[in-house]
C-alpha cells in the first residue's frame, strides 16, 4: 500500500464520524462509533504502525525547525503527522459535542464548533471554548 492510498483512506474514514457528529449526535450510532473511541483506537494503532515503519526511514529531531522538517520529509512521515491531526480534530470534536450536550448548548451553536475543529482544529475548540463560557460564565473546568 502505498503512503498515497493510506492518505486517502485515512481521510476517507473520518467523514462518516464526522457525519454523524453533525447531523445526528444523539443517536445510539452516533454514540457507539464516535463516542466510544473506537476512532481513536484504530487511528492510534494506524499511528503506531506508521510510526514504526517511518522510524525505520527518518530522521531528524523536535529540538529545531530543521530537525522536525527533516522528520516529516518523507512520505511516510506526511502521513503519519496527517494521521495524528484525524484523530486528535475527531477527539476534540466528539469532546466538544458531548460536553455541550452535557450542558445544553444548542446543537445549532455547535456546528460552526464543530465545522471549525474539523477542517481548522484549534480555531473551533476555541470557538467552542469561548461558547461555552458565554453559556456557563465558567472559563475553566
Amino acid at each position: 500500500m502505498t503512503p498515497d492510498i493510506v492518505f486517502q483512506l485515512a481521510n476517507l474514514s473520518v467523514l462518516p464520524a464526522w457525519l454523524l457528529m453533525f447531523v445526528a449526535p444523539g443517536t445510539v450510532v452516533t454514540r457507539f462509533v464516535v463516542y466510544s473511541y473506537v476512532y481513536p483506537i484504530a487511528f492510534g494503532i494506524l499511528y503506531i504502525l506508521l510510526l514504526a515503519f517511518t522510524l525505520q526511514t527518518g530522521s531528524g529531531d523536535f529540538g529545531s525547525l530543521e530537525g522536525v522538517k527533516q522528520l516529516f520529509s518523507g512520505e511516510w512521515a506526511v502521513v503519519l503527522g496527517w494521521v495524528h491531526y484525524l484523530v486528535f480534530d475527531m477527539f476534540i470534536g466528539s469532546w466538544e459535542l458531548q460536553d455541550s450536550r452535557q450542558l445544553g448548548i444548542s446543537h445549532w451553536i455547535m456546528l460552526p464548533c464543530l465545522f471549525l475543529t474539523f477542517m481548522l482544529g484549534p480555531i473551533g475548540l476555541l470557538l467552542y471554548l469561548l461558547v461555552r463560557g458565554l453559556k456557563t460564565g465558567k472559563w475553566s473546568r
